[in-house]
């Protein structure tokens, strides 16, 4: 197994910004691995032999924000690789009685956590905890900052699509001002040589976002994004966030929302991605939800085998 990963990943994941090409390919081998082990598994050709890699270890789960997709994921994931799961219920615990996020963290860091999936609503909040405790630390999404499983299955369905992302156009469409999965695919796809287009309204597009990685472009015209594009990538407004008021549903959709119209513009064989949870009727229609080139369901099952591999790497 050591010999598919770059021998020095670190024992945290924090971010994507800080990973190179080679320890993000390694990761993304393994992932793809992972992926047709468990498709062959449940098929019933051969029975899976990763249960023993985490056996005896103790992975928690603290998420301070609500979530289906990466949490349930990491469990899975977890599990699947034969580790025993703890899920932190935030309004069950210390923290309701006031008790700092250092302490909680090193109180669970004592129990015998071997890893701790971290998410919080504080851009930096996991890389605090990864100061604090022994155990290694996963960015499950901090604030505005990053998310790096996320970035990661997003390559990994590219790569299952076309094997490379170089050369091809990313339009990146919505709350780009307050969006983690935006940032971490910046940070990754540019490694990749992927030209990222960044569309939003001026409010919720900071011009400092093209200074992130080489080609990257902004636009306040989703038509402008997603022409010629071959991934369109939807993001959720992000309510809780904005401090401003907020665009009307109808008035959103209407200026930002993907229609089925839109896919005309785009190369023929574009992709439809989401990171989830998906507002129909605000950030895309049901048809384009729904439609043949949407992959959404495809990142999510993804998620589990990019999770399998970042624990497999970190705590090991």
């Amino acid at each position: 197994m050591g010999s598919e990963m770059a021998p020095d990943f670190p024992s945290h994941l924090l971010e994507l910004e800080a990973l190179t090409r080679g320890q993000i390919e390694a990761l993304l081998s393994l992932a793809a691995r992972f992926k047709r082990e468990r498709a062959r598994a449940r098929a019933g050709e051969a029975p899976s032999d990763r249960r023993g890699l985490l056996r005896g270890r103790n992975v928690i789960t603290l998420f301070f924000e609500n979530s289906t997709r990466t949490r349930s994921s990491f469990e899975v994931a977890a599990k699947a690789l034969g580790a025993d799961v703890l899920s932190f219920q935030k309004d069950a615990s210390s923290v309701a009685k006031g008790e700092s996020l250092e302490d909680t963290v090193r109180n669970l860091d004592a129990i015998g956590a071997d890893a701790l999936v971290v998410r919080h609503p504080a851009a930096g909040a996991p890389r605090l905890v990864a100061r604090v405790v022994r155990a290694s630390v996963i960015n499950a999404g901090d604030g505005a900052h990053e998310h790096p499983t996320q970035g990661l299955l997003d390559a990994l369905s590219l790569r299952e699509r076309w094997g490379t992302v170089e050369g091809k156009t990313v339009a990146i469409v919505g709350d780009i001002a307050h969006s983690r999965v935006a940032r971490s695919n910046v940070h990754l796809l540019s490694k990749f040589g992927a030209e990222i287009v960044l569309c939003g309204p001026a409010s919720l597009l900071p011009c400092e976002l093209a200074q992130l990685a080489p080609g990257v472009r902004l636009t306040t015209d989703i038509q402008d994004a997603i022409r010629d594009a071959d991934v369109i990538m939807m993001l959720r407004v992000q309510l809780e966030r904005q401090h401003e008021a907020a665009f009307p549903a109808s008035e959103y959709f209407q200026f930002y929302g993907l229609r089925l119209e839109h896919m005309d513009l785009a190369k023929p064989d574009a992709i439809v991605m989401h990171p989830g949870p998906i507002n129909r009727g605000r950030e895309l229609s049901s048809e384009v939800a729904d439609f043949q080139r949407s992959v959404i369901l495809n990142q999510v099952e993804n998620g589990v085998a990019v999770r399998m591999a970042v624990l497999e790497r970190v705590i090991g």
